[in-house]
């Protein structure tokens, strides 16, 4: 069978010219609109009445104590529990008394000698049968003896220990039957006469208060269902050298003190309120925008789903440089709380209110 040469260029022009029909005859392809952007929103409260901090603190004694014997000796006794709550005067510990009992014997035999010497030197001396001066160095004698006599008494009784105040035992610093020195510590006691909280204020914020005073903490403590109020003790007048921060302390209730869950280093958080002076309602930063000229703005938002985002005008304030206070809207306004930077004047934006996952 015999083929036209020119058969093949007819062929494919016709097919050219068939699809460009086809395409001719097409509907126009219509772009779809992106959806509106999904943004975080945000109900303005109005200006609370006070601001409020909360801070780490602790739970600590009126003071600290490491109880020590003014004479040294054998440890005989140590009846003081770690951990237990002792009132004052309880007796603590105790050296060997038996040394100190005899040097009160011996300076009790010194001091009768001294004064039948003393007595004799007085009667030579009435009848000029001895000097006056050997008289006066026997009352001399004499009132030296009484000095080591009281000295020795004071010794035996400083050979005991008892509680100074209401006590909580923190530790035993030296074992039972143990010989200490003088002025070695044998005991520490946290005196729970008042029990305290503490914590660190740093500078910048001691600045923002100004006068602590009037400040009004209270504390929420482990096992305890309502805040606790507090009373201001002290704030030390000196900054710590690492952290630049400020010890405050506070007193509990003593009906809340006699807690026995509340011991010296438990935790404590304490929230301190002070009346707002700056005026404004406080807003996240990622709500702010800046324009061209660095003005601060706000997209509020108008109408139901998808709602229009309109930019306000605000005027901002901070004294930490991480809270926002803005005057220019008033509460009850949605505003866009994340996402602003994506959202331009009059855009629609849907709410974004999380994943939703659909069960089947």
């Amino acid at each position: 069978m015999r083929q036209d040469r020119q058969g093949f260029p007819a062929a494919a022009a016709a097919v050219a010219g068939l699809a460009l029909a086809l395409s001719l005859a097409a509907p126009p392809t219509i772009a779809a609109e992106p959806p509106p952007a999904a943004v975080r929103t945000l109900v303005l409260e109005p200006p609370a009445a006070q601001a409020t901090r909360r801070f780490f603190g602790r739970i600590a004694a009126r003071d600290t104590l490491d109880l020590a014997f003014e004479v040294g000796g054998r440890l005989v006794s140590l009846d003081a529990p770690q951990g237990a709550r002792l009132a004052a005067g309880t007796p603590l510990a105790e050296l060997d008394a038996a040394p100190f009992e005899r040097a009160v014997a011996r300076a009790e035999l010194a001091l009768a000698q001294a004064e039948r010497d003393f007595s004799r030197a007085a009667t030579l001396a009435e009848r000029d049968a001895a000097s006056r001066a050997r008289a006066d160095d026997a009352a001399t004698a004499r009132d030296l003896a009484a000095l080591a006599l009281e000295e020795a008494r004071e010794a035996l009784g400083h050979a005991r220990l008892a509680a100074p105040f209401d006590a909580l035992v923190a530790a035993r610093l030296a074992p039972a039957f143990a010989f200490v020195e003088p002025g070695q510590a044998v005991l520490r006691l946290h005196d729970m006469s008042r029990v305290d909280v503490v914590f660190e204020l740093p500078e910048r914020l001691l600045t923002e208060i100004g006068d602590v005073a009037r400040a009004r903490f209270v504390a929420e403590l482990p096992g305890v269902v309502a805040p606790v109020p507090l009373t201001l003790v002290e704030i030390r007048a000196e900054a710590d050298r690492i952290g630049q921060t400020f010890t405050v302390t506070l007193a509990l209730p003593d009906a809340v003190a006699r807690d026995p869950r509340l011991v010296p280093g438990a935790s404590a958080s304490v929230v301190a309120s002070v009346p707002a002076d700056a005026p404004g309602i406080a807003v996240p930063a990622s709500a702010l925008v800046s324009g061209p000229n660095r003005d601060a703005a706000l997209f509020v938002l108008e109408g139901e789903e998808p709602a229009i985002a309109r930019r306000r005008p605000v005027t901002v304030r901070s004294k930490t440089g991480t809270g926002f206070l803005v005057e220019g809207v008033e509460p009850g306004v949605e505003i866009v709380a994340a996402g602003a930077h994506r959202v331009s004047d009059g855009q629609a934006v849907r709410r974004w209110t999380g994943l939703v996952v659909e069960e089947r």
